[in-house]
């Protein structure tokens, strides 16, 4: 029993091991597709933020992991009223890592790439939420002033950096709409009305549908 016992043991360890090699070597490809798409003609630079990258993916990742949302209790949002959601608390327990965390990473890139370069790493944490989404704000807002445009990009930009330091799309989206409630508010209280734009262009999207499918019959 006690020769069983040892073998089913020994099999365990052995398949997460396993799990953790495959997990770290993902990490790793992930963190060297990003850093090949800068083009870095100096390898020790790139290796430098290359391992930034995965210092970083990896601390996330572990934080996430050990920390379960049922850390934080099933209590009340003082914003909202609402009870909080299993992905609010989810998103309060992630918040509460060390910020060393996040300013080791953005140290290292900052200091070794331009401007670009970081918002190129930046975009790949967060699948290039910032421009899709601000692609949605013109196509809502068509007559978007150059003022909404830059104070819309300053809060989606906000929004990614802040992300990056969740592990889940789930996560980074709801880091985002933070941010774009600010968006709207803004626009709110600069002269427009934000539902109402709003309600125009599902309104415009529909009626593009609609004449479309009349087309085609």
């Amino acid at each position: 029993m006690k020769k069983i016992f040892g073998f089913c043991l020994l099999l365990l360890l052995n398949h997460v091991n396993a799990q953790d090699t495959s997990a770290a070597n993902e990490l790793q490809q992930k963190a060297q597709r990003w850093v090949a798409g800068l083009k870095i003609d100096d390898k020790a630079k790139a290796e430098k933020v290359q391992q930034a990258i995965v210092a970083h993916l990896t601390a996330v990742r572990d934080w996430h992991n050990s920390h379960p949302f049922t850390q934080v209790p099933a209590g009340l949002n003082p914003a909202t009223g609402n009870r909080l959601s299993d992905l609010d608390r989810q998103l309060i327990v992630c918040s509460s890592k060390p910020s060393t965390i996040h300013t080791s990473l953005m140290d290292v890139l900052n200091a070794g790439l331009n401007k670009e370069q970081v918002a190129f790493i930046l975009d790949q944490y967060t699948i290039g939420k910032v421009a899709f989404t601000l692609k949605g704000y013109e196509a809502i807002v068509p007559d978007l002033t150059e003022k909404e445009r830059a104070e819309i990009r300053k809060n989606l930009e906000q929004a990614r950096e802040q992300a990056i330091d969740y592990k889940s799309m789930k996560e980074i989206s709801a880091i985002f709409e933070i941010y774009k409630t600010k968006c709207e508010q803004y626009l709110n209280n600069n002269g427009r009305n934000w539902r109402q734009l709003f309600k125009n262009y599902v309104d415009k999207v529909k009626a593009e549908k609609e004449k479309k499918k009349d087309g085609a019959l």
